[in-house]
């Protein structure tokens, strides 16, 4: 195969983002860490199965969005239903902590406390580990579920909202069945062209093809001709130089 026709064929791999440089990934690590920390710090070691779902949530939460985005590489459906199983532990999580607010009588902030407006700008424009670490041990029970709580809605948001722009895609571009259907109807769209390319220019090369046989045949012809003339012209010397020969031998003999 043409080493230009497989450069120029395209694949039906997807294009899609690092997950790494997604931002609700990003909260998602936080929320981890977070969420092991207040089990930690908040919650009993033993005999609590609330620890174990809470931290089993946030992970969820954090390796289905990664296995998503790398099997969305081949599969919309799969990166959607995976995305979606990452929204879905996050929405528990989220619940286990309005729980743990709700249980010991402590407040769920809103617009209306003080301290509401200073926490949603602070995770709304943080999103590294380490812009929350300094933290972990220093928040209260109260101050850390509502960030842990904030964060889960924060994540929820930006997730819906990137699933509502892979459907659109998949409506557009269709699954990996679909990318593998036209990957082959364009290889052989491509094998027809380069057919009909090829076809469009037998007749000038026939043409060309005439015409240098025709000079061929020109230049052959008066190859022939020039060597008739040199070898009459040969043979006219030779005769001549006999005839010389035969009159110089009778002047001796006289």
């Amino acid at each position: 195969m043409n080493q230009d026709v497989q450069q120029e064929m395209p694949g039906f791999f997807r294009q899609v983002t690092n997950w790494k440089e997604l931002r609700f990934y990003q909260k998602t690590e936080v929320l981890y860490q977070l969420t092991y920390v207040f089990c930690e710090r908040f919650l009993p070691k033993y005999g609590d199965r609330t620890v174990d779902q809470m931290r089993q949530a946030a992970r969820s939460g954090k390796q289905n969005i990664v296995e998503g985005a790398e099997d969305g590489k081949m599969s919309n459906e799969m990166e959607l239903r995976l995305m979606n199983v990452a929204r879905g532990s996050i929405g528990e999580l989220r619940q286990d902590f309005g729980d743990y607010l709700k249980s010991r009588h402590l407040p769920i902030w809103t617009p209306a406390d003080k301290r509401f407006q200073p926490m949603q700008d602070f995770t709304k424009t943080h999103n590294t580990l380490s812009d929350y670490e300094p933290y972990f041990q220093k928040w209260t029970a109260e101050e850390m579920a509502n960030v842990g709580l904030t964060l889960c809605y924060q994540v929820d948001v930006m997730m819906n909202r990137y699933m509502k722009t892979m459907e659109q895609t998949f409506i557009k571009e269709g699954g990996v069945k679909e990318r593998m259907h036209k990957a082959r109807s364009n290889y052989r769209q491509q094998q027809d062209d380069r057919l009909a390319e090829l076809e469009r220019s037998v007749p000038l090369l026939q043409q060309q093809l005439a015409a240098a046989q025709k000079e061929a045949s020109q230049w052959k012809a008066a190859y022939e001709n020039l060597k008739q003339r040199a070898v009459k012209a040969y043979r006219l010397q030779q005769e001549e130089i006999e005839m010389l020969k035969k009159r110089i031998g009778k002047e001796q003999e006289l």
